[in-house]
């Protein structure tokens, strides 16, 4: 039944979560905000870069436009991207099986689309990929459908012969509502929705070479 995939970057296909949680309260503290909250990387998790730029000037009062603040934080998190972030396991196992089986995938992200392009080509997987679609290809961002169904459209296949691969709650249902199949993938970072991703996914896996038994 499943004819294609969309899979999510952070958290799903590369380990980087981690270095986005850290990066928001790096870039606050040098913007004179002293002892940033551990929260505000978990609230900014669900946003789109521009939003998230407009939050971080309005409740930190930051002088500075949103031009700077995300032209910045892709300064801060780029030479993650491109020297250390590793992919997640089984990376290769799912992408080997899918070419196996002549089923198409892509990428859609909310990361900056220069820093995506940069951590795949350095793992070597970037030219194997359909597309890899961001938010500066659908500026709303994954609270809407738009960027799935863009995707959608790329595969010449309807949502409901596709399946998503998404580690963030709000993701999930946002493809779920639009029709597609979805797979919760277990990423450290997204362990205090566990239970809901559980109940609202289609499927739920500990990592990506458990998800070929659907497949």
């Amino acid at each position: 039944m499943i004819k294609g995939v969309i899979f999510d970057l952070d958290g799903t296909l590369i380990d980087s979560m981690q270095v986005w949680y850290d990066v928001d309260r790096r870039f606050l503290t040098e913007n004179g905000v002293e002892n940033p909250p551990v929260s505000v990387s978990e609230r900014v998790r669900k946003m789109t870069i521009y939003d998230a730029s407009a939050l971080f000037i309005s409740e930190f009062n930051l002088k500075c436009t949103q031009d700077y603040v995300i032209k910045r934080i892709e300064e801060l998190v780029r030479i993650e991207y491109e020297e250390n972030i590793q992919m997640k396991p089984y990376v290769m196992d799912i992408l080997d099986f899918l070419d196996r089986r002549s089923i198409p995938y892509g990428v859609a992200t909310a990361t900056y689309k220069s820093l995506a392009e940069a951590v795949l080509k350095r793992c070597g997987i970037y030219e194997r990929f359909r597309f890899l679609l961001s938010d500066a290809d659908y500026p709303n961002g994954k609270r809407f459908p738009d960027i799935f169904l863009g995707a959608s459209e790329i595969l010449g296949t309807p949502p409901e012969y596709i399946l998503v691969a998404e580690d963030s709650l709000h993701c999930i249902e946002t493809a779920k509502n639009a029709g597609f199949i979805t797979a919760g993938l277990y990423d450290k970072a997204s362990e205090s929705d566990i239970c809901k991703i559980r109940q609202t996914a289609d499927y739920y896996f500990e990592n990506l070479k458990e998800m070929e038994s659907i497949i």
